[in-house]
């Protein structure tokens, strides 16, 4: 007996494909973190013995350039900013993500960082897991709903995957991915990210990604971790901001090369004199996840600086610095041709503005009895800043607990997240992966009813069956178009096809079964303006509110040069939203 994927109902098959996806999600994820940890040991072994100066400054741009060589001639794509590519992909229907997608991400990203990039690897897995869930969606031929869900499968099997944290998996794409998913469709999620988690498991051991010796909570330390929200808002405002704009100060470099040339070089530099920026620096974190202090020993992570060790001080002044560096060594290595996230970062910047503010007010608090639990901070940070980041509150409590086994701390990391989730909102209104995609007007939100606006495209709602007359015609030719049409509007234009205006059916009633006016009267008497113009790219935001200011119940399409396109109605646009919605809200 053969097995017929297609005799089931799509709701099953849809369960089937998400296991797959999360199986193929997770294997995807180990293989990332095996190919980082074998190029990393294999460069260091060489390397390192002859000059640590040559193995921080020199490899992160090698690793750069490679990266950058293999997108240009082998992918020829861009792949960078992973997590924004697959919302792009879900705001604008485009959920078929190119094949090469399966393998390009894990390729350069494995090669950036173990050379030394100081990114993440989470994005482009994350990108790597969406782009099975799609081509999984395409090659079975499932519909753009199921499609648009295999696509979260893959993105939370590949952060289960990664971090063997399956609930924060879900968290994820239903915070960050899936903006409206109806509470049926959470079923494929779990499947993929419970796949993804045991595949994991199965091939990495049971060890957790941050293995961490907490000291107890204490009620006492609730105002201090009060304090670390408002830090971490703060940071995440700096984090978000700061990257934007290296991030377009640098594009103004056209040449990939020029570009690559001044972010290695300074990329170089920054890791040779703060070790700790190389890679994805999760490594640097172990000694503060155990609650102790970097000794100068400790070469992979403070580089022998033992300066920074002669006072009290120079532990969080050094570690300040790497945290406020960490955001240009991150912005150097994705714009110089690297291929990398946001995610690991941000968790590297929350870690150790936890370690900051904690061993500072140690310090301040030294005489009195009041000694706060440094490795506390370092976890509770890393929530505080993804949760102000990636302005996913949720998410960052469930992950930080579940990679930790932190869950003793479920109570400041709910406080800390909070409060800096709502210290960011009152800077920035979206998340480092939303910020762009929500100045063109089409980033799908929470909000029903703007998320069905953002999916309606004006291109698609034109209606071009209106028979167009030329503006010196006469009045004998308009009455022939009248003749040939079913609408009683009727688009005039120029000699070069630009809109001039339009004559309405009612104005011209009057006069049009008079013959003796044929030949002496024209269009252009019979004229009117339209109230507003629509642009065939415009936002659906923004078309609707021009109908609502002029009253209209129909409106030009022209193109920037006032082309004649075609009209769209509101009656069309209606229709459009009712089936959008229905599609939408389908569970």
């Amino acid at each position: 007996m053969t097995f017929n994927f297609y005799k089931f109902q799509e709701k099953t098959r849809l369960l089937i494909l998400a296991f797959l996806v999360g199986i193929c999600s997770g294997l995807a994820a180990v293989l990332l973190h095996t190919l980082i940890r074998l190029i990393k040991e294999g460069l260091s072994a060489v390397f390192m013995p002859v000059s640590s100066a040559l193995f921080y400054f020199v490899l992160p741009g090698i690793g750069m350039l490679i990266s950058l060589l293999m997108v240009r001639y082998l992918v020829k794509d861009n792949i960078g900013h992973g997590v924004t590519k697959v919302l792009v992909a879900i705001t604008k229907k485009e959920w078929s993500i190119k094949p090469h997608n399966l393998w390009s991400s894990i390729l350069t990203s494995s090669v950036t960082i173990g050379f030394g990039g100081s990114v993440g690897a989470e994005a482009p897995i994350v990108y790597t897991g969406a782009a099975i869930g799609s081509n999984f969606s395409r090659w079975t031929g499932m519909s753009y709903r199921s499609a648009t869900i295999l696509i979260g499968c893959g993105a939370a099997g590949a952060i289960a995957g990664i971090f063997k944290a399956p609930l924060a998996g879900v968290l994820f794409t239903l915070e960050i991915l899936l903006f409206n998913i109806s509470m049926s469709s959470i079923m494929p999620l779990l499947f993929s990210t419970v796949s993804a988690t045991v595949v994991s498991y199965v091939l990495t051991g049971m060890e957790r990604p941050f293995e961490c010796d907490l000291a107890p909570f204490a009620m006492k330390d609730m105002p201090f971790y009060l304090v670390l929200g408002v830090f971490c808002g703060l940071c995440s405002v700096y984090f978000l901001r700061t990257t934007l704009k290296l991030e377009d100060l640098l594009s103004r470099f056209r040449g990939p090369y020029l570009r690559w040339i001044i972010c290695a070089v300074a990329l170089g530099v920054l890791i040779l004199l703060f070790p700790p920026l190389f890679g994805e620096g999760y490594d640097s974190l172990i000694p503060f996840l155990k609650g102790l202090t970097p000794q100068p020993e400790d070469g992979q992570v403070l580089g022998g600086v033992e300066g920074w060790l002669a006072t009290p001080w120079g532990v969080p002044l050094f570690f300040l610095l790497v945290m406020l560096l960490k955001v240009f060594a991150m912005t150097f290595t994705n714009a110089g041709g690297g291929v990398g996230g946001t995610f690991g970062p941000t968790l590297i910047v929350g870690a150790l503005a936890g370690f900051v503010l904690a061993r500072t007010a140690n310090l301040l608090l030294a005489s009195s009895s009041i000694t706060l639990p440094e490795q506390n901070f370092v976890l509770v940070g890393m929530a505080g800043l993804m949760s102000g980041v990636m302005q996913a509150p949720m998410t960052a409590i469930f992950l930080i607990a579940e990679i930790t086994g932190g869950y003793d701390l479920l109570l400041p990391l709910i406080l800390t997240a909070t409060v800096a989730f709502g210290i960011t909102r009152c800077f920035e209104h979206y998340s480092i992966y939303s910020k762009r995609i929500a100045a063109t007007g089409e980033l799908l939100t929470h909000d029903n009813d703007q998320a069905v606006l953002t999916l309606l495209k004006t291109g698609d709602l034109v209606e071009t069956d209106f028979v167009p007359v030329p503006v010196d015609a006469t009045l004998g030719d308009l009455v022939k178009a009248i003749s040939k049409s079913s609408r009683n509007i009727f688009p005039v234009l120029d000699a070069d096809a630009r809109f001039q205006g339009y004559v309405s059916l009612e104005n011209v009633r009057r006069d049009m079964f008079n013959t003796s006016l044929y030949s002496k009267r024209f269009v252009y008497n019979y004229l009117q303006s339209a109230p507003e113009y629509v642009f065939e790219n415009e936002g659906m935001d923004s078309v609707m509110k021009k109908f609502e200011v002029s009253g209209a119940w129909n409106l030009p399409v022209v193109k920037e040069d006032r082309t004649y396109v075609g009209f769209v109605s509101k009656s069309k646009i209606f229709s459009s939203y009712r089936e959008e919605l229905r599609e939408l809200s389908s569970d």
